[in-house]
């Protein structure tokens, strides 16, 4: 039977928005209004260069990290993290956001959070174990880069229950890095040499390497929601942990790795709330459906 030319069209417009929207610049973005360029407009120029730039950060930590600069090199991919935060909510901001930019920002965030991490890491104490200590930095750097995979291959497909509730799957790439340096941040302001033990940071990594690509439900800014009487408190602690970042950046970020796990429980607990109210909404609705069908 031949379909009607307005549906014809409206399906023809659906299919040319999923090929231009492609895989987006933040995990938590909709890809809603994204413009359709037929080139490369100016204005997209300003995030494609946040993003570069974020990249030239990321791999040259790696650089500091070579010449033993260890400090450097962590706050470099920090630094990273921090661009790549950003690039996507300006693209938004500037409406430019473009398939080029989104495919430059996936390559960047495999390349910064993945190899350079894992190199880091590596040079810093994995490499005092023979083999394992190697296959624990690729088995870092791989599932990053299947995260990315995964969510580019997923980036158009309707059914996301975690997407749709406003939760993200797996840890971050970002912020799978950050929790990787978890043991440097402690090294450095406690100077215990066990947390650079090569056995123990092998294991770590691939933990966190099982969490990026893992089907949890993990908290993203979209729904994590202070309520109004605490958001006086939100606005005093955030300059509190700016002033902590200048002041005491190894504890700040030890301090919100673990907060970010400790959240983790929370974000299952809150998701298997909704996706219970969401199947307790579709039974009523079915059962509501069979009442008026007379089943």
């Amino acid at each position: 039977m031949k379909q009607p030319a307005g549906r014809q069209a409206d399906k023809a417009g659906a299919a040319r928005d999923a090929a231009r929207i492609g895989p987006k610049a933040a995990e938590d973005e909709d890809g809603s209004n994204t413009p359709d360029h037929k080139g490369l407009a100016l204005r997209a120029m300003l995030p494609n260069a946040i993003t570069a730039a974020a990249l030239c950060s990321g791999l040259t930590g790696i650089r500091f990290a070579i010449n033993g600069e260890w400090g450097l090199a962590i706050l470099a991919v920090i630094l990273a993290g921090v661009l790549d935060g950003i690039d996507g909510r300006i693209a938004r901001l500037l409406n430019a956001q473009s398939r080029f930019g989104a495919e430059l920002d996936s390559l960047a965030d495999s390349l910064s959070f993945g190899m350079a991490p894992a190199i880091i890491l590596y040079l810093w104490a994995l490499q005092d174990l023979p083999r394992f200590g190697w296959f624990a930095a690729l088995a870092f750097a791989i599932c990053c880069a299947v995260r990315l995979a995964r969510f580019n291959a997923r980036i158009d497909i309707d059914d996301q229950p975690h997407k749709s509730a406003g939760f993200l799957t797996g840890v971050p790439a970002p912020v799978g890095a950050g929790l990787a340096f978890a043991p440097f941040y402690l090294w450095m302001e406690i100077g215990w040499e066990e947390l650079r033990d090569p056995i123990f940071l092998a294991i770590w990594l691939t933990v966190i390497a099982f969490l990026m690509i893992s089907n949890m439900a993990t908290l993203s800014w979209g729904s994590i929601r202070p309520r109004r009487g605490i958001r006086l408190w939100v606005i005093v602690i955030s300059a509190m942990a700016f002033a902590a970042l200048l002041l005491e950046p190894w504890w700040l970020l030890t301090t919100v790795s673990v907060g970010y796990l400790a959240l983790m429980p929370y974000g299952l607990i809150k998701y298997g709330r909704i996706k219970r109210q969401r199947r307790l909404s579709a039974e009523a609705a079915s059962a509501a459906g069979d009442a008026q069908t007379g089943v």
